[in-house]
């Protein structure tokens, strides 16, 4: 059984394009919604929802050129994110109890959710398969 290909440096860099776009939405939404007064969880869990639509599209159909079905990847994405959002709205709600600046609570859930987001994306979500020419 042959090892399952690396993704090459451009997918990667898509990759990398639309997480910093979707992080960076992650985090002005995730502001925005503790400023206005929302719990930390909820602005953290929140914010990740209203990133998510663009960034799977913009993953499935750019980054990996929608080598992977709806069917095979939705579900995988769904539930990463879910984790991912979880992660997110945890980071945030610690960071707000010890008192830290919505900001800060923001950057904690935007660099959580980003890491999950970046390995249940690469190994799990869309992974290379064996054989595959990726690129």
């Amino acid at each position: 059984m042959k090892p399952a290909a690396m993704h090459d440096p451009a997918t990667l860099a898509r990759f990398a394009g639309v997480g910093v776009g979707a992080a960076f939405l992650l985090f002005v939404v995730t502001w925005l919604f503790a400023a206005i007064g929302l719990p930390a969880f909820v602005a953290g869990a929140a914010g990740y929802g209203v990133a998510f639509a663009a960034a799977y599209l913009a993953q499935r159909d750019w980054s990996f050129r929608g080598r992977h079905t709806h069917r095979h990847a939705l579900p995988r994405y769904v539930a990463a994110q879910v984790l991912a959002a979880l992660a997110s709205g945890g980071a945030a709600h610690v960071a707000a109890y010890l008192g830290f600046a919505a900001m800060f609570a923001s950057a904690c859930a935007t660099v959580v959710a980003s890491g999950v987001s970046l390995v249940l994306s690469l190994f799990w979500v869309f992974p290379p398969r064996a054989g595959e020419a990726v690129g």
